[in-house]
């Protein structure tokens, strides 16, 4: 059950209870944000408007689509096995929206779903130049097709399932069937059949150096490229020395595939003890501790043993995975085009990795004056925002606000008439209220067949595609954060909203009847997917990094402002994953994944089967560096925590650039170019003496109190952590600075790990520092 099926009946006092106790025990198990969301958004409906407005506290959205409006399509390639609402933005998204043929990339292997069957191939040669790194399935390549017996072409293959980082398909109907599933890391394919045998299609005869005929496990080689296939205990093969191999399996249903990092006869017999238990579940948990900023990750395989009793399987780790994990590795791995994949065994792993903190803004350090910084807001904000524009650029304007205004306070600046125009924006789209002022043209709809919500106006293809939500509604979560800080009432009064739009990008529950779980993150992949249906030949894409980390660090913030622990956790979570995988796929900051033929600083674009050194929508190198820094605000810090980095990056922007004659951006660069060397930065700003071609949602005033405090205050340290989620730790010279941010009202001692302390008075932001010995 869901709220657009509730609201649509007729009501009585009788039924309204029915229903409440239904939704209460179908979501015994949901955490405490959902529950609470689903209580605002489905127990107090407006009786009279109840088809069309869903109420959620002071605000609402329609179940009813507004005229002209597009949404995705209707059709959605499932079975009836998978009726949960459906995922999109994932690397396996291609599969649920459209029966071409899209390849997908799970890695270390790559698929794509034929006529035939199941395509299946191993991309191991990566190539780069100054364009990108390639991996990619090439059109009409593949190492073999896996097929079914009786059935030699399948007219459409729907999604029969799914967990955490696994998919499975369902090949064909009535009574001649093949299952597959397979998933992130997995070198394994599983396969079960209906009305006939597995037949494998291989572009050339295989060679065979294990096993033959008469075995059900052979190791044969094809494309200079190990494969395993286990056939059922007392099956045999049929078709040795042609191009097709099929398996009689000896009335046994199950058969799996396996990727071999070798062709050794020790290494089949190793991956034979695991090819019969089959993953049946994939499930990601996570916790954030205190003491360390520690954010642990722990992700677990639940498998079915056809034969045998062997618990667990084999899997490959991603290196932000591998280079984070305590947990015991093998001698063995894969090439991929993330980097070297590490494999492991068993029905669990953990990684470990250091949360760096998120502020509200920069502390004022005394490198900026008041009356610079009082004539910088009249400058940014001299003209009124007018009008509703989409939910991008909306929520550029909304963003570009809640920077500027923690900045003002802390200048003792009256900007109460920014923080109205903040407030009544949000509410204008947090209303779907036709009848209310201003006849809002701004709201939000809900997709009951998608299990999703939509802004209209919508753009860059949010509507029909699912694209870029994270992205967008980052901003209005970032905004309604900085009014929580401040206003606990309007919090109250308008967060059932904030955190509906929370739960359609990143829902931390497996049980929400409203959305998917976890939408725009990938959890095993380790980073976000921008594009909702991924029907491209090198699979999903995310270009804008650092929006995604703009709506994690909105979530960090909004938690810790309400007093929502689970929200805050799982901001900090998606925040810390995704920064690690920022630093090892897009920028490589340590030098350890890139090919040493990449010559770029930078991967602005991560796809599935490749990585490109371009942008969707200019060559600018302004754009195919700054797309990765914007928007640039207390929670950016993390783009600072390799300064070494950050000078290659810039000198390479400035190198493809030809000098620092910016035509666009100039404000982002200077603000990235300041984590590393603010002096440039600062010199680069005052002789453009103001006419410089600035990014649309930023502001002067959060450009200069950046830069200048910047100055102040050093470099990034990431060798220093707090027991507080709000927090920075810099270093100039023998000078280490430390900040933190309390939304506590009572007095809280922040500790560092280094030993120095901090003392808070109540809300707000305190500093210290120290000389260091040197």
């Amino acid at each position: 059950m869901h709220c657009p099926e509730l609201v649509q009946m007729p009501y009585s006092a009788q039924m309204i209870f029915k229903h409440i106790v239904e939704i209460a025990q179908a979501f015994a198990c949901v955490n405490r944000v959902a529950l609470t969301v689903l209580f605002a958004s489905c127990v107090a409906p407006s009786f009279a408007d109840a088809a069309e407005i869903i109420r959620v506290g002071a605000g609402s959205y329609t179940t009813t689509l507004p005229a002209g409006a597009k949404t995705p399509p209707e059709k959605i390639y499932r079975t009836e096995n998978a009726r949960a609402k459906m995922p999109s933005n994932d690397w396996w998204s291609s599969l649920a929206w459209t029966s071409n043929h899209f390849a997908h990339f799970p890695h270390p292997l790559a698929m794509r779903v034929e006529p035939s069957g199941l395509r299946i191939f191993f991309p191991n040669h990566i190539t780069a130049n100054k364009a990108g790194i390639f991996g990619a399935m090439a059109s009409g390549t593949n190492d073999f097709i896996l097929g079914h017996s009786d059935e030699s072409h399948f007219s459409e293959t729907l999604v029969d399932g799914w967990s955490d980082w696994f998919v499975a398909l369902r090949f064909g109907s009535a009574g001649k069937t093949l299952r597959v599933s397979y998933g992130h890391g997995s070198p394994f394919v599983y396969a079960l059949y209906e009305g006939g045998s597995p037949k494998l299609y291989f572009p050339q005869p295989p060679k065979i150096w294990s096993g033959d005929a008469s075995t059900a496990v052979l190791g044969l080689t094809v494309n200079e490229k190990s494969y395993a296939l286990f056939g059922a205990t007392g099956s045999h093969w049929t078709g040795f020395g042609s191009a097709t191999l099929q398996n009689a399996s000896a009335g046994k249903a199950y058969f799996s595939i396996a990727l071999l990092p070798d062709n050794r006869a020790e290494t089949l017999a190793f991956f034979k003890q695991y090819a019969y238990s089959h993953v049946a579940d994939t499930r990601v948990a996570w916790t954030y501790q205190l003491q360390g900023s520690l954010v642990t990750t722990k992700f677990t395989f639940t498998t079915r043993a056809y034969e045998g009793g062997a618990a667990g399987t084999i899997f490959a780790l991603y290196p932000h995975q591998w280079h984070n994990t305590k947990s015991p590795l093998l001698p063995y791995e894969f090439p991929s085009i993330r980097g070297p994949m590490k494999v492991g065994q068993g029905a669990e792993f953990s990684t470990e990795m250091i949360f760096p903190g998120v502020l509200p803004a920069l502390p004022d350090a005394g490198g900026l004056n008041t009356e610079r910084a009082i004539e910088a807001l009249r400058t940014d904000f001299a003209k009124p925002v007018t009008g509703i524009h989409d939910t991008y650029w909306s929520g550029k304007v909304l963003g570009k606000l809640a920077a500027a205004l923690p900045i003002a306070d802390q200048y003792k600046i009256d900007a109460s008439d920014l923080r109205t125009r903040l407030s009544s924006m949000l509410e204008n789209w947090l209303s779907a209220d036709k009848s209310a002022a201003n006849n809002r043209s701004g709201l939000f709809y809900y997709d009951t067949n998608w299990g999703t919500l939509i802004g209209y106006p919508a753009s860059y293809g949010s509507d029909t595609e699912l694209n870029d939500h994270h992205f967008h509604y980052g901003y209005f979560i970032k905004g309604a954060a900085e009014l929580a800080r401040v206003d606990p009432e309007w919090a109250a009064k308008w967060g059932g909203m904030i955190e509906l739009l929370i739960r359609d990008i990143a829902s931390p529950s497996h049980e929400d009847a409203l959305f998917p779980f976890l939408r725009a993150l990938d959890p095993y992949a380790g980073h976000s997917w921008a594009s909702g249906h991924a029907r491209f030949h090198d699979g999903n894409n995310n270009e804008s990094s650092s929006e995604a980390m703009n709506a994690w660090a909105g979530i960090i913030l909004w938690g810790e402002a309400t007093g929502n622990k689970p929200l805050r956790d799982l901001g900090i979570w998606l925040f810390t994953t995704e920064m690690n995988a920022i630093n090892e796929y897009w920028f490589d900051a340590q030098r350890r994944n890139f090919p040493p033929s990449y010559p770029a600083s930078v991967m602005t674009m991560v796809w599935g089967g490749k990585g490109a050194n371009a942008t969707w929508f200019s060559a600018n190198p302004e754009a195919v560096h700054g797309i990765n820094f914007l928007p640039m605000h207390g929670g950016s810090l993390y783009l600072g925590l390799f300064p070494d980095y950050c000078a290659r990056n810039y000198q390479a922007l400035e190198a493809e650039n030809k000098g620092t004659n910016w035509d666009a951006w100039a404000d982002i660069i200077y603000m990235y170019r300041a984590l590393s060397n603010p002096d440039d930065a600062i010199a680069q700003f005052e002789a453009s003496a103001g006419k410089y071609p600035s990014e649309g949602g930023n502001s002067r005033l959060n450009t200069m109190h950046w830069i200048y405090n910047l100055k102040q205050l050093g470099h990034v340290d990431r060798t220093v952590t707090a027991d507080t989620p709000l927090y920075a730790v810099f270093r100039s010279g023998d000078k280490r600075s430390y900040v933190a941010y309390s939304m506590r009202s009572e007095p809280q001692t922040v500790t560092f790990s280094d030993g120095f302390k901090l003392q808070t008075s109540g809300k707000g932001l305190v500093k210290g520092a120290r000389q260091m010995a040197r």
